[in-house]
């Protein structure tokens, strides 16, 4: 079995100093969320053994917090930033899980940006969690996090509609579920 874990990276300030979309920086809901994301994830293991991470200012910093906040509670993983997630399509991004099979981790977490990430989460849902399913239809929100489990040995076999999804949370659900 192989778990995959989507985040979407956090809150953003509208426009960075310099005018380029990959400086946009977290704003201050963005780093609360991240925190409370990543302490979720050290709560909830499998962890993940392999994060890839979109080069774009808010994706690293999204990444960094949420590890700040889950360290304690876990080995730190593999961490990679190819440039290829920055603007990635659902195609672009399952070609980064496939690629995964190079270090084969069990657990691999992406950090990066809608419309892919949203996109590809509703394009892996074949089976699972039939609320998240529904809350996911809507959006994958900033600091959303979907999880799916894939009955297969190697990544290179993860497929559209072949993942059951485990568990979609956000901090929005988290506040209404009382943290778990």
């Amino acid at each position: 079995m192989r778990r995959l874990l989507l985040l979407r990276h956090a809150k953003t300030e509208n426009d960075a100093p310099s005018g380029r979309d990959q400086d946009r920086r977290l704003d201050d809901r963005g780093r609360r969320d991240a925190a409370e994301i990543g302490g979720w994830i050290g709560r909830h293991p499998p962890f993940p053994d392999s994060v890839l991470v979109s080069p774009a200012v808010r994706s690293s910093q999204t990444w960094e917090i949420a590890w700040e906040a889950m360290q304690a509670l876990m080995p730190r993983p593999h961490v990679e930033f190819p440039p290829e997630l920055y603007g990635a399509d659902p195609t672009q991004l399952l070609e980064a899980v496939h690629a995964a099979d190079a270090t084969d981790p069990k657990v691999l977490m992406l950090v990066g940006h809608n419309p892919g990430m949203h996109e590809l989460a509703l394009m892996l849902a074949g089976s699972g969690d039939a609320a998240g399913r529904k809350a996911l239809d809507d959006n994958l929100p900033t600091s959303g996090l979907a999880i799916f489990d894939f009955e297969v040995d190697d990544w290179s076999d993860v497929a559209f509609r072949r993942g059951r999804l485990a568990r979609f949370v956000s901090p929005r659900l988290l506040k209404q579920t009382s943290g778990d």
